[in-house]
């Protein structure tokens, strides 16, 4: 049961990755009409959510079922989880808040979208990464 678990987290981590890459696409599809845009940004802010809570929730259920220890790696997880989260929500904070029908502001925020979803994939590649070496016995914390 907890390798299913811990397969469903893998599974949401890879979803979530995939739909950031996906992202990428808002800005340039929104690109005439800076409404939409804010709108698009809108609805990507509450799937990214969704899918962060999930991946959250999993990783929270496999390591009470697995009776995993707080340990180094889960703390960054989390870090990383809260980390993304905030981001997010400031991007979309921005977004909202600005006037988007100024051509520069929203040029201004095509590039800053741009940019924090490329953190946000860095994030989790990163993390990714770090938990594959220490599957396969690499690093050790």
């Amino acid at each position: 049961m907890v390798a299913q678990i811990i397969a469903t987290h893998s599974i949401l981590v890879k979803v979530f990755l995939v739909f950031i890459l996906a992202g990428f696409f808002i800005p340039k599809m929104t690109s005439k009409h800076p409404l939409k845009f804010r709108k698009a940004s809108f609805i990507y802010t509450m799937i990214f959510q969704a899918i962060a809570t999930m991946i959250a929730f999993t990783g929270i259920v496999a390591m009470v079922v697995g009776k995993y220890d707080f340990s180094l790696s889960i703390i960054l997880m989390i870090l990383i989880w809260a980390a993304l989260m905030f981001i997010e929500i400031k991007k979309y904070k921005v977004i909202k808040t600005t006037e988007v029908e100024n051509p520069a502001k929203h040029a201004l925020l095509k590039s800053l979208f741009y940019k924090i979803s490329a953190v946000e994939v860095f994030l989790i590649v990163v993390m990714v990464v770090f938990k594959i070496m220490e599957a396969k016995g690499a690093i050790s914390l």
